[in-house]
Formats: structure tokens, C-alpha cells, sequence
């Protein structure tokens, strides 16, 4: 009797488009990402080892990987991030933020957004990811909020 709530009606629609066709699914390779995902947190841990937040926050959110397919090089690499996130001082966070460039401010609020979608927000306590989102915030501004939100390559 419900079988009919079964039937994917999207099918039948000229006007749907498929996810392939609203943005380009990352190129490379998805063993290829993991690989980088693994070389990017191993570099990250050096530069946190010799106080460089602001390098190791560059390497993180530079060529994020993104698309379908990619969920443990995307997870590694949230991991990664939080670990940062997680070391930094409060105090330090606005300087490091007005280094990034606009891209990678964007990337961060995506992060940031993905972290706290996570159920219980993961490893990360909610206040890290709040004080950063609000200091990103100020010194980006709101269309930093409005890009993350609209961009359809998800971290």
C-alpha cells in the first residue's frame, strides 16, 4: 500500500541535475587525495612542533580534497584541521586569519560547518569551534558565511 512513497519521481524530471553536472568532482585520484591527506598531516605536525600555526593552517586548507568518494581523505584531513584548531591559542587566532587569503578563509568556514555538523562535534569541543567561527567571521565577514554556504564542492 506505501509502495508508491518508494518511487524516485526525480527521475522523471527534465529539470533535475545530477551533482556531476552542478560543479567538477576533483580529478585526482581517490588514493592519490589520501596519500596527500597523509603528507599534509605529517608536515602540519612539524610546523605545530616549531610553533608555526599559521603555516600549518595554510597547508591544511590549501587543494582541500572534495566530491564523492573522498570521505577518508576528506575525514583525515578534518582531523587534521581540528588538531590545529585545538593547539591555538585565542589570542593568536586573528592574526592567523588575516594572513589567509580569501579562499582559504572560505575553506576554514567550511570546515568549521562540517565540524559542527559532526554528532556530539567529534573530537573538538563546541566553544573551539564557535571562538573560530566568530573570529573568522569578523575579520572575513558575513560573505565568508554566504560563500561556504553556497558552494556546492564540499570539503
Amino acid at each position: 500500500m506505501d509502495a508508491f512513497r518508494k518511487i524516485d519521481i526525480d527521475q522523471y524530471d527534465e529539470d533535475v541535475l545530477p551533482d556531476s553536472e552542478l560543479f567538477p568532482t576533483d580529478p585526482r585520484d581517490p588514493s592519490t587525495l589520501l596519500t596527500e591527506a597523509k603528507q599534509k598531516a605529517a608536515a602540519i605536525r612539524n610546523n605545530l612542533s616549531k610553533g608555526d600555526v599559521a603555516g600549518a593552517l595554510d597547508i591544511v586548507l590549501s587543494d582541500p580534497p572534495y566530491g564523492p568518494g573522498v570521505d577518508e581523505a576528506k575525514n583525515l584531513t578534518l582531523q587534521t584541521l581540528v588538531t590545529i584548531l585545538n593547539t591555538t591559542k585565542s589570542t593568536d587566532i586573528p592574526p592567523i586569519l588575516k594572513s589567509l587569503s580569501q579562499d582559504s578563509q572560505d575553506t576554514l568556514m567550511k570546515y568549521l560547518y562540517k565540524g559542527m555538523a559532526l554528532p556530539g562535534w567529534g573530537d573538538v569541543s563546541g566553544s573551539v569551534l564557535l571562538g573560530w567561527h566568530e573570529k573568522l567571521t569578523e575579520v572575513a565577514g558575513t560573505g565568508c558565511i554566504v560563500r561556504a554556504m553556497t558552494d556546492r564542492r564540499l570539503v
